[in-house]
């Protein structure tokens, strides 16, 4: 890793690489994203390993290409090649072995996935989280009673378990990969997801800017992935309490937990998650009761989504890693639009302020097949 060969191959661990490799990488962010962000990035990554190994591919000798693998294993940082230097093409969410990605790919899977890092260590509600006597005084609480009221008079249709359901919205979030954060333009997101109660092995569809993409089952589930906060389907909301101090309970003891987020953060922005998808009314108006009851909620007045459209804000800072998040409704009939996250105090890859994710619903349906829009047959 310091530009010259290695004097021992024999000698040669492939841990020692990754070790180096993690010591040159910049301290990873310690912010979390949205589920669906989340898949998007690790799409994100999936693209630049594809665009390294296609450039390589394309410039190396036809010995040495037969020979990627070992011989990519053991280069130097300085004969990686540039990750803009290809042109794009969809990524598959598999990931490959991590000594068959080049240096940059590294970076940016080192940097993401320390960002992503979940783990369900932490199953009991925070004390005092779902005391209805002290969160029921919370100003933010008359304001989500008008939404939770709005969403419970709303007509939901009767889904299939063999139908999917579909999202569209506009995105911008920040890129890490070079350590600090570059916030991207805004462009096209769509998710289609399976409605099958059982674990499926596709999940559905992402198309993220006019490129199509197969969502896969998640990482370890050999099984296919059931539903659940993971991929929340019609059955599933339905079958969550509706009661808002059980549906709270609920989701302290089961949302998945970030490894540096305050835990009352990490159900607060496990809602959120949710509110983009078709569900229930009273499913909905739990959901919006319960997120009252959370500690450190408030109202933000002069909100506004990914493109610009204001509305009334429900937000929540973490001291913990210093981050606001913020869900978005419409002024006057209390649809939710969309959310931002950004950061409240300065840190190694950006200032206080600096966006990290946003995003802009503008469609939320049930379709027939994955691929197919709202209200077409055509893909």
């Amino acid at each position: 890793m310091n530009g010259r060969p290695n004097p021992n191959p024999a000698s040669f661990e492939p841990s020692d690489e990754r070790e180096e490799i993690a010591r040159l990488l910049p301290a990873p962010a310690d912010w979390d994203l949205p589920r669906g962000r989340h898949l998007h990035h690790k799409d994100l990554l999936m693209r630049h390993i594809d665009r390294d190994q296609a450039t390589t591919a394309a410039t190396a000798p036809a010995a040495v290409t037969a020979a990627a693998p070992a011989a990519t294993a053991t280069a130097p940082a300085a004969t990686a090649p540039a990750v803009t230097a290809a042109v794009a093409r969809p990524g598959r969410r598999r990931l490959r072995p991590v000594l068959l990605a080049p240096v940059t790919a590294l970076a940016l899977a080192g940097i993401v996935t320390a960002a992503f890092a979940l783990n369900d260590g932490d199953r009991k509600p925070a004390a005092g989280a779902s005391s209805d006597a002290a969160a029921d005084m919370q100003p933010v609480s008359a304001l989500l009673g008008q939404i939770s009221d709005a969403a419970g008079k709303r007509d939901t249709p009767t889904v299939r378990d063999d139908q999917f359901s579909y999202v569209r919205e506009k995105v911008r979030e920040a890129d890490l990969s070079s350590g600090k954060a570059v916030v991207g333009p805004l462009h096209d997101y769509e998710l289609w997801l399976s409605q099958d109660p059982e674990p499926v092995q596709k999940q559905g569809l992402i198309r993220s800017d006019g490129k199509t993409m197969p969502l896969n089952a998640e990482f370890g589930d050999t099984n296919g992935t059931p539903a659940g906060f993971s991929r929340p389907t019609y059955q599933w909301l339905a079958s969550l309490p509706t009661d808002p101090g059980r549906l709270l309970d609920h989701l302290y003891a089961k949302a998945p937990q970030a490894e540096n987020r305050e835990r009352d953060q990490a159900v607060f922005e496990q809602i959120g998650d949710l509110l983009d998808q078709v569900m229930p009314a009273r499913t909905a108006a739990a959901l919006y009761r319960a997120a009252a009851k959370i500690p450190g909620v408030t109202e933000t007045p002069r909100a506004q989504d990914a493109v610009g459209r204001r509305g009334l804000g429900i937000a929540r800072s973490d001291t913990k890693n210093g981050v606001v998040t913020e869900w978005v409704f419409n002024t006057q009939d209390f649809t939710y639009l969309g959310h931002s996250t950004r950061l409240t105090k300065d840190t190694p890859y950006a200032e206080a302020g600096t966006l990290l994710d946003s995003s802009a619903l503008l469609k939320s349906a049930i379709v027939d097949k994955p691929g197919r829009l709202p209200g077409s047959e055509k893909k």
